[in-house]
């Protein structure tokens, strides 16, 4: 009863602390509090964090700002989940302090004051550990001294005296708040990554013959001299013979059609084996061993559903849903059928089995040397199986990262991001213009999301083409890629379809593909180089180089004159500052005046500002508050520019 401290308002936590908030290694945590007491007495706060199961705790103080609200900021450089809580307790020790100065400066005679000071110093002594109470016990004993009135007196006003104040918090009655606040701290791909997504059976140099495992290695080179380091495959099981689907999605396959990957499982094999077209597990396992040397990782569709002849269906037939007709219920989207694809049941009786046998494959793959899981529809399983397989397999693989391919409800998409997945896919695709990017962008990074939601960028999937891309020129993809590779730190391209700009959209008016590659080997001219591929070379380069392309999290939208330009800066800090501008139009020039961020750059008055265009190598000078732009897109529809402030 003799807490007086108040602490609401905590930032960041996540339903109360029911979820953690994500970081990845040397990334900040900003930690804000409203903290506040009764009457005027000096209120002080701490945040302590430490890893879970460690004993000690480390302690960073608040500081305070205006209007009860205190805040810090710390890192973590070790991957790991941690325990955080504040702190917060009636400082008397301030107290005392802040009202000596307040007298002392009125000229009043401080004698008692003094002693005060001494009981104090002393109470505080008693909180800490001997070497650090030695430092307030000394300074007790100079105030104690009733001979050396003024010498004390010029101790208490000393700069030395003042630091001990502020460094040696006398805690009493301390307010804690911890509702089990927990951080996440991850390695740096799952903040900073650059996918490349391939179908193994289209990666053959001749046309005619299906790809190979060993062919897509033979990608690997190229791929890394992009500056990619993921490399993604559609699941590389073996493919279900049942109600397999024909080209364009055709109910009815012709023979020698392939089917879809998603389809997984036949007489061959589910799960666990790889498809025998590709290759051998023997295969598969030196590719990402390639990939690996290559500064690649291989990443696996996780796919947790069957085709009507996976082995699972005979030897687990309590796993799935039965009609009465004694047929096994396979997908539908109503009025969609998937009739090569049958669900699995996570309320089936036999759930604990179900469960562990998932599990179980997520872990072999990981022993085959996979760290990362691109999971196909998340949101059609159970959320409560998500939180427990993936909290299971960072028990044993913390660097596993898993990216939920999500395109869905934002509650859904969010609650994903909740439950333990890594990265998540967005709704990029669909945001076509500059009022609905920047109002999107805000949303992830400056609302609650940003603690948890990790966004992952693609222009394209082999689900998706959108309506702005079909019938689009050269000129729109490269406006998207560069949008996607520039606001997002994550970031990925459906391989060869984009890089060829195949923008031919299905017949039916839908966002799909004209003949998918979903449902048959399609093949590309892997050694194709045009103004995309340059550009995709040049732009990973730079992500590489500029550490403030490397988040999300630090982007600024600024303002333009017209709404056919974005402008947006990514700064670090003043020596890392990335300013990107660009065009939504892709048919004509356009122009615009576009404003200097003064107080975001830290410029008083004057403008002085040079800057390096880093895709064209050029220089500009600007000492306006509005300068001018104008872009090509026919040449760069968007500048990539290195800021330097001149004094």
């Amino acid at each position: 009863m003799r807490q007086r401290a108040i602490i609401e308002n905590v930032k960041p936590e996540v339903n109360g602390g029911r979820y953690p908030i994500k970081r990845v290694t040397g990334e900040a945590v900003h930690i804000q509090a409203d903290i506040f007491a009764d009457g005027h007495d000096a209120v002080r706060a701490s945040v302590q964090f430490r890893k879970v199961n460690s004993k000690n705790w480390s302690e960073l103080l608040l500081n305070a700002r205006p209007n009860d609200l205190f805040e810090a900021q710390f890192s973590l450089e070790e991957q790991g989940i941690y325990e955080y809580r504040i702190i917060a307790w009636i400082d008397h020790l301030q107290n005392w302090y802040n009202s000596f100065l307040k007298k002392e400066a009125a000229g009043q005679y401080l004698s008692i004051e003094l002693e005060e000071g001494k009981i104090l110093l002393e109470k505080a002594a008693a909180t800490y550990p001997k070497t650090k109470a030695r430092i307030l016990t000394d300074y007790a004993k100079k105030l104690a001294d009733k001979k050396r009135y003024k010498e004390a007196i010029g101790i208490v006003l000393s700069e030395a005296f003042k630091k001990m104040i502020a460094e040696y918090p006398f805690k009493q009655f301390e307010t804690t708040y911890n509702p089990g606040l927990r951080i996440i701290v991850e390695r740096k791909r799952a903040l900073f990554s650059t996918w490349y997504e391939v179908f193994p059976r289209s990666a053959s140099p001749e046309p005619g013959r299906a790809g190979t495992f060993r062919d897509a290695e033979a990608l690997i080179p190229r791929i890394a001299s992009m500056g990619f380091d993921v490399l993604y495959f559609p699941p590389i099981h073996p493919i279900g013979e049942l109600n397999r689907k024909g080209k364009n999605n055709a109910t009815n396959s012709e023979p020698g059609e392939p089917g879809s990957p998603w389809a997984i499982g036949s007489q061959h094999g589910g799960h666990k084996a790889v498809n025998a077209e590709l290759g051998t597990m023997k295969d598969y396992e030196q590719l990402i061993k390639t990939a690996k040397n290559h500064g690649i990782e291989v990443a696996l569709d996780l796919a947790f559903q069957c085709a009507p002849d996976h082995p699972y269906i005979k030897e687990h037939p309590e796993w799935f849903i039965w009609r009465p007709d004694n047929t096994i219920m396979y997908a539908e989207n109503p009025p969609k059928k998937y009739q090569d694809i049958v669900p699995l049941n996570f309320e089936c009786e036999a759930w604990e089995s179900l469960w562990q046998e998932l599990k179980e494959v997520t872990m072999f793959w990981v022993k085959k040397g996979i760290k990362i899981f691109r999971v196909d529809n998340p949101h059609t399983k159970s959320f409560n199986f998500w939180e427990w397989c993936i909290a299971e397999v960072h028990k044993k693989y913390p660097d596993v990262i898993f990216l939920s391919e999500a395109f869905t409800r934002p509650k859904r998409m969010a609650s994903l991001a909740k439950k333990g997945f890594t990265q998540g896919y967005t709704y990029f695709t669909w945001r076509t213009n500059k009022y609905e990017l920047q109002e999107y962008i805000t949303e992830l990074t400056q609302s609650e999301l940003r603690e948890y939601f990790r966004p992952n960028f693609w222009p394209t999937t082999p689900d998706i083409l959108p309506y702005h891309l079909q019938g689009a020129g050269e000129n729109m993809f490269i406006i998207r890629y560069l949008l996607a590779a520039t606001l997002s730190s994550s970031y990925g391209i459906y391989g060869g379809a984009f890089e060829a700009m195949d923008n031919v959209g299905n017949s039916n008016g839908k966002e799909e593909f004209q003949d998918s590659e979903k449902y048959e080997v399609k093949h590309y001219n892997w050694n194709l180089q045009n103004r995309l591929t340059s550009l995709m070379t040049k732009v990973n380069k730079l992500r590489n180089e500029q550490v403030a392309l490397q988040s999300t999290w630090n982007i600024h939208f600024t303002n333009t004159s017209n709404e056919q330009i974005v402008s947006y800066v990514k700064k670090e800090d003043k020596e890392q500052i990335i300013w990107c501008i660009a065009s939504f139009d892709a048919h004509h020039n356009q122009s615009a005046f576009v404003e200097v961020p003064k107080a975001l750059l830290g410029i008083d008055q004057f403008v002085n500002l040079r800057l390096h265009d880093l895709l064209t190598d050029q220089y500009f000078e600007w000492r306006n508050d509005w300068n001018y732009v104008e872009l090509n897109p026919d040449y760069y529809p968007m500048h990539i520019l290195r800021v330097e402030i001149q004094k």
